[in-house]
This record gives structure tokens, sequence and C-alpha cells, in this order.
């Protein structure tokens, strides 16, 4: 076998249809472009869109970008209450106590242990964490976030001191 001997399986490839070869064979005239508009005279180039900015130059490039809606948490962990001695933390005491920089939401993260019990007021808090605090004979209340659905886009900081 030679290379002048190879063919396409017989139907797998069609020619082309060859339009705008006049009214008397198919595709005559307007040949499949319809009537009248911008795609019939001339190429529209791809992703244009009729003249406002397209997809392409709308969304952000390169390096990600910042979700307004994002909801940011300050994260304090279970070797940082143990050390405060605490026994009811909520915003409010750790806002006193200065272990957090604003008053905003708060998640307890699960680094380090408590020996102790605890009441814990918080808006979030991970697994790890609340199975220490349970084990440890304390207790967790999660809180409602400040919004209803959505944080608001400027930041979701419930007020700055």
């Amino acid at each position: 076998m030679k290379v002048h001997d190879l063919s396409p399986a017989p139907g797998s490839k069609r020619r082309s249809k060859r339009v705008a070869r006049g009214i008397g064979g198919k595709g005559g005239k307007t040949a499949g472009r319809g009537m009248k508009g911008q795609k019939a005279r001339s190429k529209v180039p791809a992703g244009f869109e009729g003249g406002q900015m397209p997809f392409a130059q709308r969304i952000p490039k390169l390096k990600g970008f910042n979700n307004p809606f994002r909801v940011e948490y300050q994260a304090v962990n279970l070797d940082t209450i143990e050390e405060s001695g605490l026994t009811e933390i909520s915003p409010e005491t750790l806002y006193d106590r200065g272990l957090i920089a604003k008053k905003s939401l708060v998640k307890v993260l699960g680094r380090g242990e408590i020996k102790r019990a605890v009441n814990v007021h918080t808006h979030a808090i991970s697994a790890s964490a609340e199975a220490a605090i349970t084990s440890a004979g304390g207790s967790v209340e999660k809180l409602d976030l400040p919004f209803s659905i959505r944080p608001a886009a400027k930041g979701n900081a419930l007020t700055n001191r």
C-alpha cells in the first residue's frame, strides 16, 4: 500500500457546499446568509457584540479578582482561648481582650488543645474545634450572621471602633 492508495472511508468526507454560483443551483442569490443585515453583508469578528463591550474584555483577567461578596472571618484558635483564661467567649470579649483586631465575624479554629470547659458564642467554628470544646465539657453556640442573604459589597465589618 502506498500513500496515493489511501483514501477516507466512504461517506466520511463530504465535499464543501459551493455557494453563490448563480440562481441555477442551490445556494444562489443570498448563499445561505438570509436576507439583509450585518451578517449578510460582510464578515463579523468572533466575539463581536454589536458595539457593546465584549464579554472577553468585561471579565477580569490575569491574577483572579476580589469577590466583593466574600465573607471574611477573624480566626481565633483553641490555644489562644486556653491562654486567655476566659470562660465565656464571644466576639465582644475577644475584642475587649485584644485577641481580634476589630469587631467583626469570628471563626474558632482547632489549633492547640483546650483542657477546661468554656462557653463559646461565635459566627463559625471548625469541626475539630467544636469536638474539642464539647469533649472538654464546654458548649458552642453559633451566632447569626449580620446579613440576611449576602454581605454588603463594601465589606462586612459590624462596627469599627
